[in-house]
């Protein structure tokens, strides 16, 4: 976007891993252990170990002929003989021997847990349809990526906070996990550091994402992963309690996809809050999307497989403070997003816009933008560069456009000596088209400006009256906020 084009956390380390399961904030139950259930005697042994020992007790017991409550017992007719009494004898005798010469008994062999970051990585080979693979509690250092390419399979921790896969020491692996498979569900666990993108999930049919964490725990950095939360081709997905924070693309990207849910999220520190782009059906709605760069995307760009993103509904999201400066690494598409954007929709149709609360913005609440304001050459002959029926309403804008982050803007910003609209189009439109760009009404502010970026900033211009229409409300994926009642409070 060469004319708009960009100017410019810690977490508690967690304890090891621990014996019994836990409760995540969003109800994930991990599976207990069969083999301790909850006797005292079999805390902090782990499964297979505890059963063996268990077994072992149990032959010695029998052995000898010991029953429930610690009595001994003999055949009917048998009392305890005199040989016991004389085994007895010798066996004190023996150990009085060993203290008196001085020796020391020798020391208890604690029983060695398997490697949990081995099982992991071989229950998640061995999965088949039906599966659940289960995160312990605790961090678990991991130096390779992971997969699953099973149908079918659930990949469950004990919550976000909880199971925690750090690869901060990762030596091989684009992503920390890849999942190639249809009908899974990942839930209750974080992943952090990852040398590429956290959590990839490519070719599926209905993926459920819930109460994720990626996140890069050094703050914003070029260097880190480019996608935190990342289904792309895929069919029926769902994102939901989950946190992105730190991605140097995207912290929830969902890509060339269709029916999409993006809900109940928390999303901050990235360069892009949330991202749809080249998609067919979004809702992405009830998210906090806070201390990005650009807050929500909605993109369709050039050389994909799949083009034409269409009907996205962005509602009932709490959007602000989006100014991060823009930490992509040069070239990358988003490396062009100007901080303090809030919603930015980029060359995409039927997009609806509304009841949202977008605060505290240096550039613009909502930018509709065509793809041709990069100056990017593209030869896709399918590929429509043109953003069209993108319909703004009932939302309410707090401050913003008091410090832009582009050139042009800001040139504009200082020749206007007042703040800029919450509402910019930058002025580009197809030839004979009949559709309005866009429809804004019933925002807190109608105020909106067009950049004339075409005729080179020339003819920038307030255009409250251009924007003056309706259009139909967008059908949705999910039956929330069809009609829903804003009362904003000032």
């Amino acid at each position: 976007m060469k004319a708009i084009t960009s100017r410019s956390r810690n977490v508690p380390s967690w304890e090891g891993v621990s014996a019994k399961g836990g409760r995540s904030d969003h109800g994930v139950t991990p599976s207990e252990t069969p083999e301790t259930g909850n006797d005292p005697l079999w805390e902090g042994v782990p499964a297979k170990p505890a059963r063996r020992l268990r077994m072992r007790l149990i032959q010695r017991q029998s052995a000898i002929g010991a029953a429930p409550g610690g009595r001994h017992t003999f055949p009917q007719g048998v009392h305890a003989p005199g040989w016991f009494a004389a085994f007895t004898l010798l066996l004190a005798a023996f150990l009085l021997s060993a203290c008196g010469n001085g020796r020391e008994a020798p020391e208890p062999v604690a029983a060695t847990p398997e490697d949990p970051v081995a099982a992991l990585r071989q229950a998640l080979m061995d999965a088949t349809p039906g599966s659940v693979v289960t995160i312990p509690e605790g961090r678990l250092e991991v130096d390779r990526g992971l997969s699953l390419n099973v149908s079918g399979v659930t990949v469950r921790g004990a919550g976000s906070d909880r199971s925690i896969l750090s690869f901060a020491g990762q030596r091989a692996g684009a992503e920390g996990l890849l999942v190639t498979a249809d009908d899974v569900t990942l839930e209750g666990f974080a992943v952090e550091d990852t040398r590429g993108d956290a959590i990839k999930v490519s070719g599926c049919r209905n993926l459920v994402m819930r109460d994720l964490r990626a996140e890069w725990t050094g703050g914003p950095s070029e260097d880190n992963g480019a996608y935190g939360l990342y289904p792309v081709q895929c069919e029926g997905v769902l994102i939901e309690h989950s946190v992105a924070i730190g991605a140097s693309d995207a912290g929830i990207y969902v890509g060339q996809s269709r029916d999409i849910i993006v809900r109940y999220n928390r999303a901050e520190y990235n360069v892009a809050g949330i991202e749809i782009e080249n998609s067919i059906g979004a809702d992405v709605y009830a998210n906090e999307v806070l201390h990005n760069t650009g807050g929500i995307l909605v993109f369709d760009l050039p050389g994909l497989p799949m083009q034409g993103g269409r009907k996205t509904r962005v509602f009932r999201n709490h959007v602000l403070d989006n100014n991060t400066p823009n930490f992509a690494p040069e070239g990358n598409i988003v490396a062009t997003v100007p901080a303090g954007s809030g919603i930015l929709v980029s060359a995409n149709r039927d997009v609806e816009i509304f009841a949202n609360r977008i605060q505290e913005h240096g550039t613009a609440a909502v930018l509709v933008l065509s793809y041709l304001i990069t100056d990017r050459p593209f030869d896709d002959p399918d590929y429509d560069p043109y953003p069209e029926r993108v319909h703004v309403h009932n939302n309410h804008f707090g401050r913003s456009g008091y410090a832009p982050d582009s050139e042009p803007l800001a040139m504009l910003h200082g020749q206007l000596e007042r703040d800029l609209p919450p509402l910019i189009w930058d002025g580009f439109v197809r030839e004979g088209a009949g559709d309005p760009v866009i429809c804004a009404h019933d925002n807190s502010e109608e105020d909106a400006f067009i950049l004339d970026a075409p005729g080179g900033f020339a003819g920038a211009r307030f255009a409250v009256d251009t924007f003056d229409c309706r259009l139909p409300s967008l059908a949705g994926i999910s039956d929330a906020g069809a009609d829903v009642p804003v009362e904003w409070e000032e």
